[in-house]
């Protein structure tokens, strides 16, 4: 993650892919979720062209 997402707002992570790294916008599969800067997050969902929604990838 590089942009806290939370309930109203909308984040930022950074995904490889293609040979490099692009950003996506992030929603929390759980909309009341909160997910800091610096999680590690897996890609539940995917809809183009480029938001993503994430749920960390470890238990808090």
């Amino acid at each position: 993650m590089t942009g806290r997402i939370g309930p109203g707002l909308v984040g930022e992570v950074m995904i490889p892919i293609r040979g490099g790294v692009e950003a996506f916008y992030a929603h929390p599969v759980n909309p009341q979720d909160e997910i800091g800067v610096g999680t590690i997050v897996v890609v539940v969902e995917h809809h183009p062209p480029r938001t993503v929604y994430v749920a960390p990838a470890l238990p808090h």
